[in-house]
């Protein structure tokens, strides 16, 4: 009887320590059967749900079947690959164009052609290309026809432009509404000048004096006759303190004032406003009694006296940075200053604004948008937007330093160009060719010039 005990003693421990050592097994990796079982579900549901989300990715994503896509503008907007932005935005195409199965290309139309494309195409239902690259001053009609669409109707909640708006900027109101888009920027207009010229002629640094808070319409003019002058006593000047177009001189010295040559917002004229008086009254001092402004052409009025500067010989010139190509001095830049009447969060009028839009007719165009904005989704390069562009421009970083922080987004948008008949020209023919006083003429164009405006709203 002993042994049989001992036997099956032997037996009942040996299976003892068999369980023992299977349930310690589990114990050490921390999972018993339920977890073991529980985890397997998880893993199958997780598997289930990334299933679920490509296949919900795959739906989102149409398959556009080799649509092409046109942007089009008066000149080449592919990317030209020189930049390392470039290069990244290239890719970035060929990967949305493979993602959507569509041919991205890129439409060049001479400036001159350009709207008469855009209107014919339109009004046939057929718009020669999905996005297209217009001034203000045109979209204004085109709007008020119902030939472009809102942002509202192509883009949703979630576009980066109605959020973080990194890639893609929601550009000024028109008419009432949002229709315009652009890449975001660091651009704006300002009043240059020739810094080879001020350091011969020792003259006050502009922008030291607008940091020290002296740069004022005052100070400008005070430069500008310290800058003409005959230095080969000849006795005939041959450096002067200023050259610009005379329409667009005033433009921007009224908006540096508070004013505006058109007042869109409100559907009113300006030329009679107290604010442009003003302005131009400074302006035909500049040319007609301090006489600083080279006249290259013998025609103050002339569009290309905009040009007169890069002769070396002016001291200070309204100019756009495009303008500022091969020259053979250095320049600098300042804020236009601003006038009596004037803040420093507007100091130039910026009627060349230009961004993207869609017309109506264009297919599917949320689609549309959505791949545009797409396409510059890519690695930020730059530190900010445009600077391969201003460090293209500007050598100096005090000069990008200035536009960024006191130019870049003080330009008021203005439309006088948008109405037919306004009479902006013979507005400042008459004051500084004609050299007629500044009052009178507002008073004898102020009704033309509404009468332009209430036009063109009543369409």
């Amino acid at each position: 009887m002993i042994k049989r005990w001992n036997v099956l003693s032997l037996m009942l421990l040996a299976v003892l320590l068999f369980v023992s050592a299977c349930s310690g097994g589990a114990a050490q990796t921390g999972v018993d059967s339920g977890e073991a079982v529980q985890s397997e579900n998880n893993t199958e549901a997780d598997k289930t749900v990334q299933e679920d989300e490509a296949a919900k990715t795959a739906v989102d994503v149409p398959d556009l079947g080799g649509r092409v896509i046109k942007i089009a503008a008066w000149w080449d907007l592919k990317p030209a690959g020189e930049t390392a932005s470039d290069k990244a935005r290239l890719d970035k195409i060929a990967e949305v164009e493979k993602k959507y199965n569509v041919k991205i290309e890129f439409v060049n139309v001479p400036f001159e052609e350009y709207m008469n494309k855009f209107t014919t195409s339109v009004l046939a239902g057929e718009p020669f290309a999905d996005i297209v690259q217009m001034e203000y001053k045109s979209a204004l009609p085109a709007i008020l026809k119902g030939q472009l669409l809102p942002l509202s109707d192509f883009t949703t909640a979630e576009n980066n432009i109605n959020q973080e708006g990194n890639l893609i900027a929601k550009y000024p109101a028109i008419a009432g509404n949002y229709y315009a888009f652009e890449s975001p920027t660091s651009i704006g207009l300002g009043l240059h000048y020739n810094r080879d010229l001020f350091k011969k002629l020792s003259l006050p640094d502009p922008q030291e004096l607008y940091e020290k808070g002296e740069w004022s319409w005052d100070k400008f003019m005070e430069v500008t006759k310290q800058a003409t002058k005959d230095t080969d006593n000849d006795g005939k000047i041959d450096v002067y303190g200023f050259s610009g177009w005379a329409i667009d001189v005033i433009r921007h010295f009224t908006a540096a004032n508070g004013g505006t040559i058109a007042d869109d917002e409100n559907g009113k004229e300006g030329l009679s406003d107290p604010k442009t008086i003003e302005a131009a009254e400074f302006v035909k001092r500049l040319y007609n009694v301090e006489n600083v402004v080279k006249v290259k052409t013998g025609d103050k009025t002339n569009w290309e006296e905009s040009n007169t500067f890069k002769d070396g010989d002016v001291a200070m010139f309204t100019a756009a940075e495009w303008q500022l190509g091969d020259l053979t001095f250095s320049v600098g830049v300042v804020p236009i200053p601003n006038g009596p009447q004037g803040k420093k969060e507007v100091t130039y009028a910026n009627n060349t604004a230009a961004a993207k839009f869609i017309a109506k007719g264009v297919e599917d165009p949320k689609i549309v948008y959505q791949i545009y904005e797409e396409t510059f989704d890519i690695p930020q390069i730059e530190e900010y937007p445009g600077q391969d562009y201003l460090e293209s421009l500007y050598t100096d970083e005090k000069d990008i330093q200035m536009i960024r922080e006191h130019i870049a987004g003080t330009g008021r948008i203005l439309l006088d160009d948008a109405y037919a008949g306004y009479p902006i020209g013979d507005y400042v023919n008459d004051i500084i060719k004609n050299n007629a006083s500044v009052t009178a003429t507002a008073e004898k164009y102020k009704a033309q010039a509404q009468a332009a405006m209430d036009k063109l709203g009543s369409q």
